[in-house]
């Protein structure tokens, strides 16, 4: 980067700080001949003050003072939506106690609620054609909810799967997972976005399309040719439909995708991307001096896959664009465009007001903002040179990944190698950048522990992001908590944002490792606390109707769950039948809900109130087996059993 944009010196207020963390980061960069762009901080790191004492709580949405840690009786004002990481789940904590309400699967299998093991479960995760899962494993990344009118509705949460390729989405009425997409012709499938409005049709101002990035570039299609051949690897951008949840089209890109974002407008999605190059090794994809961030005209798009300008790749029926930059020289009819950032950032994000996009640097100590109105006139014609649509681009300090708001002007990025926060003005960076160097961008710093990545602030890239509270995720632990072992937790720490100066306020131990969240406003979720009994067509919905019937070795056992007891006291199957039991519970009171667990034949699930689910197995052991509810129901809860007698 140019000198004439290096910030004031005053300005850094000590972006460098503790050695035994940073000497060991820089020298495996130095290592790995990755040093460009880091040499522009190289103040000395002053002495590392104290962690700030606790802030006085934010005020709760319906007014008056909450504690970090509300009294008996009293509700968080968010609802926290965690990434689970490589548990392949979703965590939903309140906020600002981090205390965790609930553990959601999604591409794991859940032991308590039977999650991967009942016959609905396994048809929303997918099967082979055995009846197994086809995957057991899972990978979340990041998270994010639908949209109406610029803010969060609650209706809908999204979620990765970064091994398998695959896109879940979440209720926001039960926060229970509904529906999994796997996508064709990816792998490596990191960040998602949803669209905030239709970006064909303005009239529809909520969520319609998901957009997936894809950060492993394959061969196309990947069937064991041009193993060999770099130049036959491409990655492909996917939209996915927000209520069908099937895969609308794809867009092939140059280079790897990184995270995505999305314009409030619903007219552009974009990606950072590192490996422009298309290297497929390590050592490959270092050599550009700058990489991109890709943007995507899904109006354009959509017109020419309508037009039949569209390919398929493999067995795939997927309609396939091209958006690399030699099948889109004018921009005018272009579908994509690239703006040069520095090499390999990490992480783009959308203010809240809709100007803009920020990227941040990783490799380069720097902020990337690039202003939407400016590709908008590329598209058109009027911009001549996409570097123009770059506004600001100013240090920061060393390791800048992610960027949340506060919806008061400023951006809060993680510093990873310098473990800090940094709070920036974007106007005055934007300033300092047009040449007036007595704008003071950077408002203030404060110390994490240790190695931020992750950050978002409650109600961040929304039209009402309010400023009260940031999440950062720490990707490091050490001395924090209890030692357990050489697996460390995680540490979620959260910060009050509401003053000029940030104030740490909490240190919550995870197990490893969540990624992205969103922080929502407890208002925006309306929850269902009983199920319809008629939302389910194997329901039994009368004691009376329970039973067991038989076709040939198919066995269907019916049975109802009322509190303390099943329908049934016992039922009899014979070795060898292939037995699908179905449980309705027909309890209606909140929070009575009832489980269901066979010893040895390793089922246990729940259901709860007014719900119904099944299971299907193979009664392969003679014998007596006491089925019993796993889920505190009643006084006799000990004594709700049934028997299954398994005759020879």
């Amino acid at each position: 980067m140019s000198t004439e944009h290096h910030p004031q010196d005053d300005q850094d207020l000590v972006p460098g700080r503790r050695k035994f963390l940073n000497t060991a980061a820089l020298a495996g960069l130095a290592g790995a001949g990755l040093s460009v762009g880091l040499s522009a901080c190289k103040q000395e790191a002053a002495p590392t003050a104290a962690p700030a004492a606790p802030a006085p709580a934010a005020k709760a949405a319906e007014g008056g003072e909450l504690p970090i840690h509300p009294a008996p009786g009293q509700l968080d004002s968010y609802y926290g939506v965690w990434s689970g990481g490589h548990s392949g789940e979703v965590r939903i904590l309140g906020l600002p106690s981090g205390r965790e309400i609930k553990r959601v699967p999604v591409f794991n299998i859940d032991c308590m609620s039977g999650w991967g093991i009942t016959n609905e479960s396994k048809a929303v995760i997918g099967t082979k054609a055995d009846g197994s899962l086809k995957y057991k494993t899972g990978d979340t990344h990041h998270v994010h909810g639908s949209y109406t009118d610029g803010t969060y509705d609650g209706k809908y949460f999204w979620v990765n799967d970064k091994i398998h390729g695959r896109l879940a989405r979440i209720k926001g009425d039960t926060f229970e997972c509904d529906k999994i997409t796997e996508i064709p012709n990816i792998q490596g499938f990191h960040g998602i976005f949803p669209d905030k409005r239709d970006p064909v049709d303005q009239a529809i101002n909520h969520t319609t399309r998901v957009f997936c990035g894809n950060e492993f570039h394959v061969p196309q299609p990947n069937d064991g040719r041009d193993e060999d051949d770099a130049t036959k690897y491409h990655c492909l951008f996917t939209c996915i439909d927000a209520e069908t949840m099937e895969v609308r089209w794809q867009c092939r890109v140059d280079g790897n995708m990184d995270l995505v974002a999305s314009s409030f407008d619903g007219k552009l999605a974009a990606s950072n991307q590192y490996n422009t190059e298309g290297g497929a090794h390590y050592e490959d994809m270092m050599s550009a001096e700058r990489d991109a961030c890709v943007f995507f005209h899904i109006e354009r798009i959509e017109a020419a896959i309508k037009a039949g300008k569209a390919s398929t790749i493999g067995d795939s029926k997927v309609p396939v664009v091209d958006g690399t930059r030699t099948a889109n020289p004018d921009p005018k009819t272009a579908l994509t465009c690239y703006v040069p950032v520095p090499k390999n950032p990490h992480g783009v994000n959308a203010s809240p007001d809709g100007k803009y996009f920020i990227c941040s640097g990783k490799l380069s100590p720097t902020a990337t903002v690039i202003e939407l109105s400016q590709v908008l006139a590329y598209f058109d014609g009027t911009l001549d040179d996409l570097k123009k649509a770059i506004v600001a681009e100013v240090e920061l300090g060393l390791g800048p990944l992610h960027t949340a708001f506060d919806g008061r002007g400023n951006g809060f990025t993680t510093l990873f190698l310098d473990s800090q926060v940094v709070k920036w003005n974007i106007d005055q960076a934007i300033k300092f950048y047009a040449g007036d160097k007595n704008a003071k961008y950077v408002v203030d710093r404060v110390d994490v522990h240790y190695q931020p990545g992750h950050i978002n602030a409650s109600m961040s890239e929304t039209k009402e992001a309010d400023g009260q509270f940031l999440g950062v995720g720490c990707k490091f632990s050490k001395d924090r908590f209890l030692p357990v072992g050489p697996l460390h937790p995680e540490n979620e720490q959260l910060i009050d944002i509401r003053g000029e100066k940030m104030k740490l306020l909490a240190d919550h131990p995870v197990y490893p490792e969540p990624h992205d969240f969103i922080i929502v406003k407890r208002d925006k979720i309306k929850t269902r606390q009983v199920y319809n009994v008629d939302d389910f067509p194997n329901a039994t919905k009368d004691p009376k109707d329970s039973g067991v019937t038989r076709n040939g070795n198919k066995v269907t056992v019916r049975l109802v769950s009322q509190a303390p007891a099943y329908s049934l006291r016992e039922f009899k199957v014979k070795k060898g039948d292939e037995v699908t039991l179905i449980l309705t519970n027909l309890d209606k009171v909140e929070d009575l809900t009832h489980g269901f667990a066979i010893p040895k034949y390793d089922i246990n699930f729940i259901v709860n109130p007014q719900e119904t689910k099944s299971v299907t197995f193979k009664a392969d052991k003679p014998g007596v087996y006491w089925c019993y509810c796993t889920h505190f129901c009643h006084a006799l809860h000990l004594e709700m059993r049934t028997r299954m007698f398994v005759e020879k």
